[in-house]
């Protein structure tokens, strides 16, 4: 962004200009991170084709009413009288290129033009104030080239609003154009986003924020450390505006001198992120009382335990980052930050990485509905500090495959060796524990439909018999996942094994093959026509053929109605 007083606006009255204010972009060109909507837009200028309606979305801060503000001076722009040709002749048709300001420029910045209507669809969301509006927009504009209608949190209007808006939204004036923001964009109707042309405003990467306020406080003429322009950036999770009003109250934290990150921390309440990396090197070098006393002192300073958490929780989400991207791993921050972060993740395997993440933000639920939150964050460092002191996760693999046990662990002979975990290696445990579990469902479906191949702990292949339901395998592999507490490998592959059912009924159908054969049982299926065997009792005791002196497998008939 330039510097100069005449792209941001003068001070009125000599009264001071907020940053958030005095910088505002006045030009396309100073739209910061949103290159993707402003190449669509110029091509769309350049050949023409201009949509009638456009939908801003995005969060707090990062430029809907601005962009807005911008596409109506665009749609409008006329070069002034100076800028006109030798033959004083006007660029004919909209501009993107805002540079110099044209006849409309200020007064639609200044949000005080009669042809571009700013309003707050909060204070307007009934249908009678929509259809007053679309009444006056029958009229053609006063004298700039479009009348621009821009409402502000459309996600406000109501259903009525929405329904008298929609015919004139398809079907517009000629002279008529529509700008929507909103940051709820999920509330508003599909019948209104179909008409629409959609642009979503990304938050601001933490790295390009801190740049952007440290370009503003060079203009400003204040020194603010590389420190301190990053926590505020941070702090401003994406919004522009947000950082802007964050770095207006850092400048005023010392009146002389560099604004350090100290000040910056003690007027965000956050910790010091530097002797937070020796909270989490201490942690997982299971050094706990380490660890504990530096958390205390700077909740004792005033942090706020939950912002220590969660920094805590961008140091560990940084190292998984730096561990996966290698050399290309830059930091939004000192490069002593980065040092310290690839230090980290040299020190630990990408498991262990993964395992002090979810630990931590397992810990940040608990700590929300802790009464204690200090103590909560106690409990949560200790937690880490154990977790250091056992195998890493692909260790622990490793002993499990190898029946091995943990370093300095000699087994004593009344010891019972270790099992592996749920102790599941064949299909029958496998259907075994989901009896004992009470599974009902997902039993009679698993020895239904399932045909198991090759089952070990930890691993099953199978193939599904016809008619099985969809998720089946998902199901079945959350419940070994929960029951052994380990990760099973469930894939699908070809075997000729049969399902549980399928072996029963064929057993079934062997058994009433083979005791239709016998003599007796030949004879009592002839002498009653239509009579049909309907199962064999294999378990129980045999029945002596006085006939043939021979024993019959006990049987089930089933005379004809």
């Amino acid at each position: 962004m330039s510097g100069d007083d005449s792209l941001f606006g003068d001070e009125a009255g000599g009264a001071y200009q907020v940053l958030a204010r005095k910088y505002r972009p006045r030009r396309f060109e100073d739209l910061i991170g949103q290159e993707a909507m402003v190449r669509t837009l110029s091509n769309a200028f350049e050949t023409g084709r201009i949509a009638h309606g456009f939908m801003l979305t995005g969060v707090r801060g990062v430029g809907k009413t601005t962009t807005a503000r911008l596409l109506a001076r665009a749609l409008n722009y006329e070069p002034k009288a100076s800028g006109k040709g030798k033959k004083g002749k006007s660029e004919s048709g909209p501009s993107i290129h805002l540079d110099p300001p044209g006849e409309h420029c200020d007064a639609i910045m200044a949000s005080r033009h009669p042809d571009v209507l700013e309003l707050d669809a909060a204070s307007r969301t009934g249908v009678a104030e929509m259809r007053d509006l679309l009444d006056s927009s029958r009229y053609g504009p006063v004298s700039a080239r479009y009348k621009v209608y821009i409402i502000d949190e459309v996600h406000m209007l109501s259903t009525a609003s929405f329904n008298a808006l929609l015919k004139t939204l398809e079907e517009p004036p000629p002279h008529l154009k529509f700008i929507f923001a909103t940051t709820e964009i999920r509330k508003v109707p599909v019948t209104v986003l179909s008409r629409c042309q959609r642009f979503d405003l990304k938050r601001l990467d933490t790295g390009l924020l801190a740049q952007h306020l440290g370009n503003v406080a060079a203009q400003e003429k204040a020194e603010v450390s590389e420190e301190a322009l990053a926590l505020i950036a941070r702090a401003a999770e994406g919004s522009v505006r947000d950082a802007l009003s964050l770095l207006d109250q850092a400048i005023v934290q010392t009146t002389e001198g560099e604004v350090s990150g100290g000040a910056v921390r003690d007027m965000l309440g956050l910790g010091d992120r530097t002797r937070l990396y020796d909270v989490f090197e201490r942690a997982v070098a299971a050094d706990a009382k380490a660890a504990l006393a530096e958390v205390k002192e700077q909740i004792a300073a005033g942090a706020d335990p939950a912002v220590l958490l969660k920094d805590l929780m961008d140091i560990a989400a940084d190292v998984s980052v730096a561990q996966a991207t290698g050399d290309g791993w830059a930091p939004a921050g000192p490069a002593e930050w980065g040092q310290r972060t690839q230090a980290l993740a040299q020190r630990l395997t990408p498991a262990q990485a993964a395992r002090n993440w979810q630990m931590l933000l397992s810990g940040y639920g608990d700590l929300q509905l802790s009464p204690d939150p200090a103590t909560a964050l106690s409990m949560i460092i200790l937690r880490l500090a154990a977790a250091a002191g056992l195998p890493s996760p692909e260790e622990a693999a490793r002993m499990i495959a190898e029946g091995s046990r943990p370093p300095g662990k000699d087994a004593s002979p009344l010891e019972t060796p270790p099992q592996p975990p749920g102790g599941l290696s064949t299909f029958a445990d496998i259907v075994h524990a989901l009896t004992e579990a009470r599974e009902v469902a997902l039993q009679v479906d698993t020895e239904r439909y399932i045909r198991p191949a090759a089952v070990r702990e930890g691993f099953l292949a199978y193939a599904l018999a016809p008619g099985a339901p969809t998720g089946l395998a998902g199901r079945l592999k959350t419940f070994l996942d929960f029951e052994t507490g380990i990760d099973w490998t469930v894939e699908n592959t070809e075997t000729n094994s049969e399902s549980i059912r399928e072996r029963e009924q064929r057993e079934k159908a062997e058994r009433i093959a083979e005791a239709a054969k016998h003599p007796l049982v030949a004879a009592t299926l002839k002498a009653i026509p239509g009579a049909v065997i309907l199962d064999v009792d294999s378990a129980a005791p045999p029945l002596e053929n006085e006939g043939e002196g021979g024993n019959v497998i006990p049987f089930k008939t089933r005379r004809p109605a």
